[in-house]
């Protein structure tokens, strides 16, 4: 739900732009929606590098780096520029997003970046006919794949209508619609993230 456009204050930091307490910043709010951004690794470096060093973020209680899938020279630059206190891996269940996944957290194993555990994502369709739940991707992949990887499966985040449309709005679910069961998949997954940083 973010239209607005970050501004540079008085010490020439990036003002974060602040929504439901949580502050944001994302190159998109300054490129626009529809412009692709066409860059190289190290202006993809550079500009991340200023994303972290060049916003105003005072003081946080958590910084939360979301990143595309891969291994590549963004993932490298945020290992070594910041001490990070731990990595999510976000899959589906799908065995191509499985692979990616594996490929993300050998990465961050192998430059010591300590794996908090992973979530699987659109883990499963709940139809709102019949309530009955459907597995369209495949079920209990992550489950097995974090088993044998020797990581925790922190969650599923299952695919329904609320958080599509919620997200589409610009209003999260958690905010909207507290006590609905897909918020409290969202607030589970945050305690026990918490509980590992912590």
């Amino acid at each position: 739900g973010i239209d607005e456009k970050p501004v540079l204050n008085k010490f020439n930091k990036i003002e974060p732009i602040e929504k439901y307490n949580v502050k944001t910043m994302s190159i998109g709010f300054m490129i626009g929606e529809q412009k692709p951004i066409i860059w190289r690794g190290p202006m993809l470096q550079k500009a991340l590098e200023q994303l972290i060093n060049d916003v105003n973020w005072g003081e946080l209680d958590i910084l939360i780096i979301d990143m595309p899938p891969g291994t590549g020279d963004v993932h490298l630059t945020i290992t070594q520029k910041l001490k990070l206190s731990g990595a999510i891996i976000i899959t589906t269940p799908q065995d191509l997003a499985l692979v990616d996944a594996i490929k993300g957290l050998n990465m961050y194993k192998k430059v010591n970046v300590p794996i908090l555990g992973m979530i699987e994502n659109m883990s499963s369709f709940i139809c709102s006919n019949c309530l009955h739940e459907h597995h369209i991707f495949g079920k209990n992949r992550a489950i097995k794949m974090a088993k044998k990887l020797g990581t925790p499966l922190l969650g599923k985040i299952p695919i329904t209508e609320e958080i599509s449309e919620r997200s589409d709005s610009g209003i999260p679910i958690t905010q909207s619609e507290p006590e609905n069961k897909a918020s409290k998949v969202y607030f589970t997954l945050a305690n026990k993230i918490m509980e590992k940083i912590c």
